[in-house]
């Protein structure tokens, strides 16, 4: 049995009368607004709870209660010590914003580890503070620095922190990147809780308020030709973000990275879509920095696909372990266009870019031979695989 689940054997027999199937309806209709007489307020809201769950007509009147527990209920059932731990699991994501009934919950004794998960993951500012007090408890439950760590509204100070927490106690953690941001944690000043926001949480803030604003066309790149000088410029509206991003620490940018490719989902499990960053964007950004641990994080986000992988597979300003990243990803060298255009990147490491060139059709063969743009080692493998096809 799931753990977070109400027990219903445990209840007393008037609430398990009042579930069963057969039950009087009259009675499913009272306790689904939470008017059932002699059960302790814990009780009456797991019946409330069962009811919401189901598929009868007394599911919507049960979760409206459910939506808006009354105060003596809610204080009543916090303050037994026999509550069920499905009790708090439900209500727990309902006041992901209330630090001071949040607390009430954390404290409680019977609390799961995963309810404690499902509040860190809807939490504001203030109750993933309180969350991430508590290290013994993340130590044990990892899935808890994992929740936190994906929350949009968690400081980037406190991301840090358990971050390093589970670095330092060997913890394995499931997020996207986490092998580079394992690396770019080390070696970081992490500062003390404090109940003040720190300079880069303020910097996170701002970077993440940018990119929200900003959206790059699919074929548009954050470079573009200044013909006055002929060199490359970041495009105007790319500037803001880009001036703070070249700024921020390396956890920071994998951080934003990850939290901005991601879905994220309401406490009521629906797809939040509103004001959520271009993962496009976050990735072009990433993939062209100068920290190659922050270049490939940029490759390990959810949702980034074939096209976007074979341009940076041809471009000139990604660095060497982006290339060698993609050459070495399976699932994407079965791609010809990412083949083909790891081959005739010079800045991919000759020991990769050679291993696809017997992959290559005869005419790009011919081509990759007499290319100018291409490594003088690179033309000839090409020029020895059409020898040994005896063209």
């Amino acid at each position: 049995m799931d753990a977070t689940a109400i027990d219903v054997s445990r209840l007393p027999g008037p609430a398990q009368k009042i579930l069963d199937p057969a039950g009087p309806p009259p009675l499913k209709a009272m306790a689904a607004k939470g008017l059932v007489p002699g059960l302790k307020p814990g009780d009456v809201l797991a019946v409330i709870i069962v009811l919401a769950t189901g598929t009868d007509a007394h599911a919507q009147a049960a979760q409206k209660t459910l939506d808006a527990v009354p105060a003596p209920l809610f204080n009543g059932a916090l303050a037994q010590a026999d509550l069920q731990p499905g009790v708090l699991d439900a209500l727990a994501p309902k006041y992901a914003a209330d630090i001071a009934n949040a607390e009430r919950i954390l404290n409680h004794p019977n609390i799961h580890a995963g309810t404690v998960a499902r509040l860190a993951e809807h939490a504001d500012e203030m109750v993933c503070e309180m969350v991430a007090t508590n290290e013994e408890r993340m130590i044990s439950n990892p899935i808890i620095i994992e929740k936190l760590y994906l929350n949009k509204n968690c400081r980037m100070s406190t991301a840090s922190r358990i971050l390093e927490l589970a670095v330092r106690n060997d913890l394995e953690l499931a997020i996207p990147a986490f092998a580079q941001a394992k690396v770019a944690i080390q070696g970081e000043l992490i500062g003390e809780p404090t109940q003040e926001r720190s300079f880069d949480d303020d910097q996170f803030d701002e970077a993440k308020h940018l990119a929200e604003q900003l959206r790059l066309a699919e074929d548009e790149d954050l470079l573009r030709l200044d013909e006055s000088t002929g060199k490359e410029v970041i495009v105007d509206k790319a500037k803001p973000l880009h001036a703070i991003w070249a700024n921020m620490t390396a956890p920071s940018k994998i951080r934003l990275l990850t939290i901005g490719t991601i879905k994220h989902y309401d406490k009521d499990g629906k797809l939040v879509e509103e004001q959520r960053l271009d993962p496009k964007t976050l990735r072009k950004l990433g993939v062209a920095d100068a920290n190659p641990q922050v270049a490939v994080a940029a490759l390990e986000t959810p949702g980034i696909n074939e096209g976007e992988v074979a341009k940076f597979a041809s471009s000139r300003n990604v660095c060497e372990d982006v290339l060698r990243k993609i050459s070495m990803t399976p699932d994407w060298t079965q791609s010809y266009a990412i083949k083909k255009a790891l081959v005739m990147n010079p800045r991919t490491p000759f020991g990769q870019a050679s291993k696809f060139v017997m992959h290559m059709r005869e005419t790009d063969l011919k081509a990759i031979s007499k290319s100018r743009e291409v490594s003088g080692a690179i033309q000839t493998a090409a020029k020895q695989q059409l020898s040994r096809k005896g063209k």
